[in-house]
């Protein structure tokens, strides 16, 4: 749980009313971005305020009009997914910095350029993604950010990604976990998804090349290592 001191309001206005929590802003970030995270981790109080700076608190009732239901977790969830976060201006230069490593760091990795066929130096990403002048929302997807930057870096950095076809079952004692960490996963296109007579699912997906190892990761960590991949032609 972060510290009061260190934490950013989220807030919701719905039916009329404010409703707002203290959370740590980069969890806030990763869970509107699809991680799934205890509740507890993210906010710094177990409480919904109606003003969080005077540290008053949305009464029952409130709750019950906006969100019928007075379950903490069910409703800090809502406020953080469909609200607003607010950040300081320190923590909104870290979030953007944070962005910005990450799309350079996804670019490097999975990027190649044409004309020579091997990836292109962190150096010189970064010296056209500075001539560009990519704006790095700190509240946007990776994904999001990497297409926005690929498509302003086109025409002074000749780039192309390289992909993978990797086909991979998991038996019914781990199928519907590998479901739910492969469909869930940004980087993965599903090409083919079938659910077997005996329980087991088959799919046929397509990730960057330099995600390779990364989605035998994860599909062997849902399957606890009984995963069946294999790289298509």
């Amino acid at each position: 749980m972060i510290s009061l001191d260190d934490a950013v309001t989220a807030r919701l206005e719905t039916h009329g009313l404010k409703f707002e929590l203290l959370v740590d802003p980069e969890l806030a970030d990763k869970m509107r971005h699809g991680e799934d995270l205890d509740i507890e981790d993210v906010v710094a109080a177990m409480y919904v305020y109606e003003n969080a700076s005077r540290g008053d608190k949305s009464p029952d009732e409130d709750l019950i009009k906006a969100f019928k239901t007075t379950d903490f977790t069910e409703i800090a969830k809502h406020i953080i997914l469909k609200g607003e976060i607010h950040l300081t201006t320190e923590q909104r230069r870290h979030l953007i910095e944070e962005k910005r490593r990450r799309v350079i760091t996804f670019i490097a990795r999975n990027a190649v350029n044409p004309q020579t066929g091997l990836p292109h130096p962190v150096m010189r990403i970064e010296m056209a993604l500075d001539q560009v002048r990519i704006n790095y929302d700190p509240f946007k997807s990776v994904d999001d950010l990497v297409k926005e930057a690929v498509k302003a870096l086109r025409p002074i950095l000749p780039i192309r990604f390289e992909e993978r076809r990797i086909a991979a079952k998991f038996p019914m004692d781990f199928a519907a976990r590998a479901y739910a960490a492969i469909s869930g996963a940004a980087y993965v296109t599903m090409d083919k998804n079938e659910w077997q007579n005996d329980g087991s699912w088959i799919c046929v997906v397509t990730i960057p090349a330099g995600m390779q190892e990364e989605f035998f990761n994860l599909a062997n960590a849902a399957a606890k290592g009984d995963a069946q991949l294999k790289i298509l032609e």
